[in-house]
């Protein structure tokens, strides 16, 4: 039997042991000379470093409400929208805040504050009801209905609107006193539940005293100088500059995401519409950024700023104009036969070289009174009618269909399967292409389509659908700005509507103006590229942006608009000047004598086009009626102004009175005059 060495294995075991402990003990005063030295680092020798990263971690910062908005100008420095300080008394939520101590310092603020609580809804007085009296609005639910949530068989909402819907009438019969606080636990909870409300703008002084004074006592309301938008010029153009939403409704909540990601808040106020909202990244101003001293105080660390100005291309004085002019000449078009269809007409003047919109206006009568109409020149497609003739006279010439100075002998035209198709007057014999401009020949242009189409007219033929026919055509007009945006700087813009329907003889209605429907913003666009020569600008309403100033004067200029051509129309010289010629031609001896004074030396075209629309609200189209525009330049050697008026369904053919309102060509007239008379054009 071997005999075992157990002193041996005694020993083995103690050193084992021995140099554990050796390890452990040099580990620990190895990580307690490297704690020693980063304490030591971080109390003496970067002490100051931590104090600061110390107090930027426990630094709370708040930005204040929005600042005024930039002011907006018209192109002669006129003030078109201001500001106005409103004294306001505001309400901010803080989380740990229970309805029960809304409802008391609600009760404080009540008797020192006047609010229209007669205003208050059922559902209001209900609400306020269960959050004052939260176990008895319990008790009307049964345990079963607060087990189904339990088994999410219905939601918390749900039981939340059961209470509320079986609380007993007798139970809301509040006196005056009680619908007052009611109605203000009401206003302090509307919107974002953690944003900051208006309880009531442009309040007496008296009350906006006793709420900064005892500012402590009603914990989360505020007193702050908030603003409103005014407008010196009234009414005019007043909807296209837009609006402002208030500090209750803050940003949109379908644009939320939008705004802040560029740094906006919930309560934020921002343009809605139009101009304000087309260029809010100026016109919105820079918040306080204050230092949260305590629950109660807060420490202005940087001055907010006015958003900055903008100057818009407008002349408000020839606007105002416009708009009388238009509201005088609607009020008279509706005394007279056959305008029962009839309720408004529209009018742009824009500047040809530089694409700066002077005047947009459209008015509308509804029920015997004037309303302003003036989105529907971005928005409401018209059929335009012979006004377009210019650019389908191009499509003969670049396709070598007609030559300048071609005759074509004007008759009623007829292609198997469609009525016959005249000019204006039955037969205007053999003319030329100036006069088919002049006398507004639809025949000219049926036959020049026929010949773009790959066919020479004769009675009865058929007209081959031939789909690169109507591409030229289209394409021609898209470049001029017909069925496309044409770019302007607002918000919105129809591009007027295109039709899919292949039936060959729609090309005969398409080159006279039938077939498609164009806004009056595109027929500005469209005009003002013949006078520029076929250079196609952008129409804008913005002409300069300026830095905000402390004082009733304008800021240093930070920016102006640059003239943008979009396209040059693709045509020779010769034939741009052939059409420009044509429409000269139209208002000396045409159709268009009389629409402005010969002595202002205007080019331009008149259009009338059928129209058909649902009288009776059925969906059904019921009635033709007549469609009368008119587009045009002045002076034709070097224009400075192109002017558009459309009055849709004006009058009506099916009438038992053959008589059709004069309406466009009397607005033409005065609004021509009245642009001469304030720019002296030579």
């Amino acid at each position: 039997m071997k005999k075992i060495n157990r002193k041996r294995k005694k020993t083995n075991y103690t050193r084992i042991v021995n140099n554990r402990f050796i390890t452990f003990f040099v580990v620990f005063i190895i990580l307690f000379i490297y704690i020693f030295v980063q304490l030591f680092n971080m109390m003496v020798i970067n002490k100051n470093k931590y104090i600061d990263d110390l107090s930027l971690l426990t630094y709370s910062k708040v930005y204040g409400t929005s600042t005024p908005r930039g002011r907006i100008y018209d192109r002669n420095y006129n003030l078109l929208v201001d500001n106005k300080s409103l004294k306001t008394i505001t309400y901010k939520k803080e989380k740990s805040t229970t309805n029960l101590e809304m409802i008391e310092v609600a009760t404080r603020l009540a008797p020192h504050i006047d609010i229209p609580y007669t205003r208050i809804s059922d559902r209001n007085k209900r609400e306020y009801y269960c959050a004052k009296n939260r176990d008895k609005c319990n008790k009307l639910v049964t345990k079963k209905e607060i087990e189904k949530v339990k088994q999410l068989k219905i939601t918390t909402k749900e039981l939340e609107e059961l209470k509320l819907k079986r609380i007993k009438p007798k139970d809301l019969e509040f006196n005056d006193e009680e619908l007052k606080i009611a109605y203000l636990f009401y206003l302090m909870n509307k919107g974002y539940t953690y944003e900051e409300k208006i309880i009531k703008s442009n309040v007496t002084d008296t009350e906006y005293a006793y709420v900064s004074e005892n500012n402590t006592l009603l914990d989360g309301f505020n007193t702050k100088i908030d603003w409103e938008r005014v407008y010196p010029y009234g009414d005019t153009f007043k909807s296209m500059l837009g609006s402002v939403s208030t500090s209750s409704q803050g940003i949109p909540l379908e644009e939320k995401d939008y705004y802040l990601e560029k740094g906006y808040s919930l309560n934020d106020r921002v343009g809605l519409s139009y101009i304000e909202k087309q260029y809010e990244e100026y016109l919105h101003g820079e918040k306080d950024l204050y230092e949260v001293v305590n629950s109660h105080e807060m420490k202005l660390i940087k001055e907010g700023s006015r958003g900055k100005d903008i100057v818009l291309s407008i002349d408000i004085n020839l606007q105002k104009e416009i708009e009388k002019i238009l509201e005088e000449q609607i009020l008279r078009a509706k005394q007279e036969p056959n305008t029962e269809f009839y309720d408004h007409s529209s009018v742009i003047i824009q500047d040809p070289r530089t694409g700066e919109i002077l005047a947009m206006a459209s008015k509308r009568i509804v029920n015997g009174e004037i309303q302003d109409n003036i989105t529907s020149l971005l928005m409401q497609p018209i059929t335009p009618g012979s006004v377009v003739k210019g650019a389908s006279m191009l499509v003969g010439y670049n396709t070598g269909a007609i030559r300048p100075g071609e005759y074509i002998h004007d008759e009623c035209v007829k292609v198997a399967g469609v009525a016959p198709k005249c000019s204006s007057v039955d037969n205007l014999g053999t003319i030329d292409d100036i006069t088919a401009l002049a006398k507004s020949s639809n025949v000219y242009q049926f036959k020049t389509a026929i010949r773009v189409n790959g066919q020479e007219y004769y009675p009865d033929m058929k007209l081959n659908f031939n789909q690169s026919s109507f591409d030229t055509y289209r394409n021609m007009y898209h470049s001029f700005g017909l069925g496309v945006k044409t770019g302007i700087d607002l918000p919105r813009e129809s591009s007027g509507y295109s039709s899919k329907d292949k039936a060959a003889g729609n090309l005969l209605d398409f080159v006279m103006g039938q077939y498609e429907t164009y806004t009056p913003i595109q027929l500005s666009q469209y005009i003002s590229t013949i006078a520029n020569n076929g250079e196609r600008i952008t129409p804008h309403l913005l002409k300069e942006v300026h830095s905000s100033s402390n004082t009733e004067e304008i800021g240093k200029k930070e920016f102006e608009f640059e003239r943008k051509l979009l396209n040059k129309v693709d045509t020779k010289d010769e034939y741009m000047n052939r059409v420009k010629e044509g429409f000269s031609a139209v208002m000396d001896w045409g159709y268009g004598v009389g629409y402005i004074d010969s002595s202002f030396r205007a080019a331009g075209k008149t259009g009338t086009s059928q129209s058909f629309i649902d009288t009776n609200n059925d969906g059904k189209i019921d009635t033709e009626t007549i469609t009368s525009s008119f587009i045009g330049y002045l002076p034709r050697e070097n224009p400075k102004m192109s002017i558009v008026v459309t009055s849709p369904d004006s009058s009506h053919p099916n009438s038992s009175i053959d008589f059709a309102s004069l309406v466009t060509y009397r607005i033409t007239g005065e609004v021509s005059r009245k642009y001469v008379e304030m720019y002296e054009i030579d």
